[in-house]
């Protein structure tokens, strides 16, 4: 498209944009009650007999989707540009995230494990492919200089819903396993029954119907511009159109700085999320409360942390934002692997070990919600803040494919993180040892991002 024809272009409505911003609206409770705080843990704890073996399988699990997505993200971004439209694809991959959602009902006690994984894997691809298509409409929506804010916006509606779904989980789902009751003292709505998992299992059915009606705005307002193939063709364009792409990346070493970069640390955070409730509630014992809680408090801080950080985008540039916010998630990482019960630091801080009662009665469960609130504060807008700086790193007309790559980079390696967990966690014995090379993704990709031009497209020095 040409400089002329991009400002000929009409201006995006305000109900186009916020249709746009309301799919991470959407989206986000999946990841926060299936693959961070809810779901995951239950595989983890109520799925297999002991904390280190649900561990691996949960991180196997994220292995496979990982490696599923790595290889194909990058032609469905180059099927996007050719196509033209992105909707349809949406469409196409909601219908199956959906009902491998509302199928995660029936993963009861002592059910199949490897049925709970296929339908876990099955939702996590269909939502990151739909994440690539939608990511790819946002340089035809913003010009550069609302990209950061209104990209960490957007974000931080996401934590709102994750947010909010677990709210009613924990006040109104979520029954006690001693008492029955949820944390407000009420009987769990529908009957569900903790001893039988259902206050778990019900955020699979809970997720599904949250994204049908919520990404409902997008497709109603949200303008799909560009004109393409048929999709049939486009298929064969798109698989085409990649090879050019990767050629055309190995000139643009910025570019290619930023996506092995961002490759290397988005695995780590990627690995934080995935795993961090789970750790927690194998080392003390957090049932689905505990979990809904932590859950709750953390995404409370991430929409803080998403709202300045679209302020701080705008003055400071995407990449600054990113760099500090990884510098706060080595340093969360480092914490939460340091604590166990009665310590933190690696056991040169000793805690008392009495149980006050209630919720995170015992200091270290403090200490370990003190760590969360630093992630909380950084993982919105090292993801938000990285979406933008591509952004502004691309054309228009090549943002699909481009996008693609961007998911691969996310998810080219996004195996090796949760793999590594599951490997040293099984050969060791200990999730603590697991956990602890995720701050190795993280510090790796950190050096290497601060050597890489803002925007990526600029001469690298």
């Amino acid at each position: 498209m040409s400089v002329s024809a991009e400002a000929s272009r009409p201006p995006v409505p305000a109900r186009g944009i916020w249709g746009w911003m309301l799919f991470d609206w959407a989206a986000q409770p999946f990841f926060t009650v299936i693959t961070t705080f809810i779901f995951g843990p239950y595989i983890v704890t109520r799925l297999t007999e002991d904390h280190a073996a649900g561990q691996a399988a949960w991180s196997y699990t994220l292995t496979i989707s990982g490696i599923v997505i790595a290889i194909l993200a990058p032609i469905m971004g180059s099927i996007a540009d050719a196509s033209g439209r992105r909707k349809p694809w949406i469409a196409f991959f909601a219908v199956i995230k959906i009902l491998s959602l509302a199928a995660l009902w029936y993963a009861a006690p002592g059910s199949s494990l490897v049925t709970a994984m296929i339908l876990v894997v099955l939702a996590t691809v269909a939502a990151e492919f739909s994440i690539v298509f939608n990511d790819s409409m946002m340089p035809r929506l913003v010009g550069p200089q609302e990209a950061g804010r209104i990209s960490n916006i957007a974000w931080g509606l996401g934590y709102l819903g994750g947010m909010i779904v677990l709210i009613a989980v924990v006040l109104f789902l979520a029954g006690s396993p001693e008492t029955g009751k949820t944390l407000i003292g009420l009987d769990p709505l529908f009957g569900l029954d903790p001893a039988k998992g259902e206050d778990a299992r019900v955020t699979g059915p809970i997720s599904a119907l949250w994204y049908l009606v919520f990404i409902l705005p997008m497709f109603l307002f949200t303008p799909d511009r560009g004109v393409g193939m048929p999709i049939i063709r486009a298929v064969g364009a798109g698989l085409s159109e990649l090879k050019d792409t990767l050629i055309d990346l190995k000139q643009r070493k910025g570019t290619l700085r930023f996506l092995i970069a961002r490759m290397i640390y988005q695995d780590g955070v990627n690995g934080l999320l995935a795993l961090g409730g789970a750790f927690a509630a194998g080392m003390f014992a957090w049932q689905t409360v505990e979990l809904g809680v932590f859950g709750i408090i953390l995404n409370v801080v991430a929409i803080g942390g998403c709202l300045y950080a679209s302020r701080l985008d705008t003055r400071l540039g995407s990449k600054r934002v990113v760099v500090i916010s990884l510098v706060c998630l080595v340093v969360a990482t480092f914490g939460i692997v340091s604590t166990g019960p009665g310590f933190t630091a690696f056991g040169l801080i000793q805690l008392p070990t009495d149980d006050a009662g209630g919720l995170f009665g015992t200091a270290a469960e403090k200490a370990y919600i003190l760590y969360g609130l630093l992630i909380g504060v950084a993982f919105g807008p090292v993801q938000a803040s990285a979406r933008s700086y591509m952004a502004l790193s691309v054309h228009p007309d090549e943002a699909g494919r481009y996008f693609g790559l961007y998911a691969l980079s996310g998810r080219a390696t996004s195996f090796l993180a949760p793999l590594s967990v599951a490997v040293v966690t099984s050969a060791t014995g200990s999730a603590r040892l697991g956990m602890m090379t995720l701050a190795v993704f993280l510090l790796v990709g950190l050096l290497l991002l601060i050597k890489t031009p803002y925007p990526a497209n600029q001469p690298v020095e």
